[in-house]
């Protein structure tokens, strides 16, 4: 099929921003009536530390929850990734549901533990249902045990991870990398060991001290990473790591992800609810746009939203704002 040069592949008109489209490539919803969440049902002070006081997320967190916030940004697609449900298959099912009558999510990346002895078939049912686009694990492990999401830092070296780790290309599913700075070297061999699966690198690689050294390291090991083509980068969890956030705090990080992976290897994301905890939705995507303002408009489209697009393969042809809308 033709396509409309001015409207692109993945149709989105390109446009300052104030009318340029934004794709959401990292964002969450919560149904605590029909789900179980483990980590939203622990005692608040056994939450990640990096969260502060988690409280006003435990909660439901639906469509309308979300696109509430969400606000007049102009919202043409969003990718919604798994939110620790204890059951993932439950998650999916009831996210394809959400998505037969809403434009939100546009796509899911869901869990599956690649170290089960299920894996290879939970892969392959995720892989059949409506809408998802990958699958996500998160490996993000700490010396301080608070900080950690898994008790073992070896998990991405397992043989039985990566046999499971394998078959995600066959199925035609990327990878949602979530780890610490200190693991970026583990996620370069991999994405050298794996060139034909896509990975997306989580939250920049998670950066959560804010000191010079500390950052020179992360952009030394981002630029490591960035050197294989198979990987793309997510600028978002930006309130998760620096609370009281400004948009002079959030400069190296943001331009220092860019600057090591590029535009077309780049995609914003709101990781909402949670940086709801630290900001408003607007105030959040202001930042993007501040910081990105020198930046010319192909640059800022791909950022905004075709980057994510196209990663996750999301065909917005004839979208207009999500925002409030529901498909017919």
């Amino acid at each position: 099929m033709a396509v409309d040069p001015e409207v692109g592949a993945t149709g989105l008109v390109e446009a300052p921003l104030g009318g340029l489209p934004v794709v959401d490539a990292h964002h969450h919803l919560c149904d605590l009536s029909g789900q179980s969440y483990p980590w939203l049902e622990r005692p608040p002070e056994q939450g990640f530390p990096y969260h502060g006081d988690d409280r006003p997320i435990r909660r439901d967190y639906l469509v309308d929850d979300y696109l509430g916030d969400v606000g007049d940004v102009r919202l043409v697609g969003s990718v919604h990734i798994e939110n620790g449900a204890a059951d993932p298959r439950a998650e999916t099912t009831w996210l394809v549901g959400l998505m037969r009558s809403s434009r939100v999510p546009s796509a899911l990346v869901a869990k599956v533990d690649l170290l089960t002895s299920s894996a290879h078939a939970d892969l392959e049912w995720q892989a059949g249902q409506p809408g998802v686009r990958g699958i996500r694990q998160i490996l993000s492990w700490h010396a301080d045990p608070t900080y950690s999401h898994t008790s073992r830092n070896d998990i991405i070296e397992d043989p039985v991870w990566r046999s499971n780790f394998a078959h995600l290309n066959t199925l035609g599913l990327s990878f949602d990398l979530q780890v610490y700075p200190h693991q970026l070297m583990q996620a370069a061999e991999l994405a050298a060991t794996f060139p034909d699966t896509s990975l997306v690198l989580d939250h920049a690689g998670m950066p959560i001290h804010r000191d010079r050294d500390y950052l020179d390291s992360w952009h030394r090991e981002m630029e490591r990473l960035a050197d294989h083509d198979n990987v793309v980068c997510k600028v978002s969890a930006i309130g998760t790591q620096d609370h009281r956030w400004t948009v002079e705090s959030l400069r190296p990080v943001v331009l220092g992800a860019i600057e090591a992976f590029g535009p077309d290897r780049t995609m914003f994301a709101s990781n909402f609810p949670v940086d709801g905890l630290y900001s408003s939705y607007r105030r959040l995507y202001d930042a993007f746009d501040q910081l990105t303002s020198n930046f010319s408009q192909d640059e800022r489209s791909r950022l905004f939203a075709r980057t994510a697009a196209e990663v996750y393969r999301l065909d917005l042809r004839g979208n207009e704002e999500t925002t409030g809308a529901r498909r017919a």
